[in-house]
């Protein structure tokens, strides 16, 4: 029984390690979720604007000027898939959320006849990838923890090189989008071509609360809409553009790439970071109640050896009397 007591003990002295571990994870986790919450913050005014910035430059061109990145390939033959993750785990279903998106819509594209070519963006997703026989074209690692603009703009060369060296007919990102510390949504959007990006379409909410309110709200009032638009159009019409629309528009298409992988890295850091917070909280939680289980066994590991020592203490005295 001594030794059935000494191994709970080892146990629950080995669990409260554990436990001390994840607590301070949760803490560095939270730590970098704020900064990388500023980070968004500051981003987002910034990125909307290059966002619309481009689409009414797009508008205001007509015609999408002739240019290899700005050009829509006849056929789409290959799809280039850019999986955005992050290079550490104990983030709970952050990373493996993202590679199941991607091997899912690259079973879509080879389904109508399509080819998928895989990019990655983070240590998991290659290997996972590499894990599941889907060797990346390129994988972009060492970075996820706090993402630079350079890395951005690394990543989005390669994407627009492939694109405009016919690698790839169609590029499509998948990533984290940051909502709150414990919701995260899983994005897939089109960054080439443009004429199939969602730089081009109105700006729509990007979380679920927004969206539905969004959606009451169009339902509700659609002359209110139409006024809107009409409003917009005006603005619009009083836009004068020096140089012409068409050169702004191919120095603005580079600029929306790095941009949206930029804001996708910033959202997908943020994710993992909130993830991994809520990872670590309920690690610990689980935890705490281990040890709470395994200090009760042992309570009644140490109980039943007194009652036997008591018991075996009566039945001597017993014996001595008789």
């Amino acid at each position: 029984m001594a030794t059935s007591q000494r191994d709970v003990r080892n146990r629950i002295a080995a669990v409260k390690n554990i436990q001390k571990i994840t607590r301070a994870m949760e803490m560095v986790a939270a730590a970098r979720l704020r900064r990388a919450e500023q980070r968004i913050e500051a981003l987002r005014p910034y990125a909307s604007a290059i966002r619309r910035m481009t689409r009414q430059s797009a508008e205001a061109a007509g015609a999408v000027p002739r240019l290899p990145i700005l050009s829509e390939h006849e056929h789409v033959r290959t799809v280039g898939l850019l999986l955005i993750a992050g290079d550490r785990g104990l983030a709970g279903a952050f990373n493996s959320n993202i590679v199941r998106a991607g091997v899912a819509a690259g079973r879509e594209q080879t389904a109508d006849g399509r080819r998928a070519v895989y990019f990655a963006s983070g240590r998991r997703p290659a290997s996972s990838l590499r894990f599941r026989g889907f060797e990346p074209a390129e994988s972009f690692i060492g970075f996820t923890d706090r993402p630079a603009y350079s890395d951005a703009r690394r990543i989005a060369e390669r994407m627009m090189a492939a694109y405009i060296d016919d690698e790839v007919d169609r590029v499509e990102v998948f990533y984290n989008g940051y909502i709150s510390p414990i919701s995260q949504q899983l994005r897939r959007e089109v960054l080439l071509p443009l004429q199939q990006a969602t730089v081009l379409d109105d700006d729509q909410p990007r979380d679920s609360a927004r969206a539905r309110s969004g959606e009451a709200g169009a339902a509700a009032s659609g002359t209110r809409e139409g006024a809107a638009a009409e409003q917009r159009a005006k603005h619009r019409a009083l836009v004068e553009y020096e140089p012409d629309p068409e050169e702004i528009l191919r120095r603005l298409v580079p600029d929306y790439v790095e941009i949206s992988i930029y804001r996708a890295l910033l959202e997908s850091t943020a994710s993992e970071h909130g993830a991994r917070m809520t990872a670590m909280r309920n690690a610990s939680e689980n935890a705490g109640e281990l040890i709470n289980g395994l200090t009760l066994e042992m309570n009644r590991a140490r109980q039943a050896e007194i009652t036997q020592e008591i018991m075996e203490v009566v039945a001597g005295a017993e014996g001595l009397s008789g």
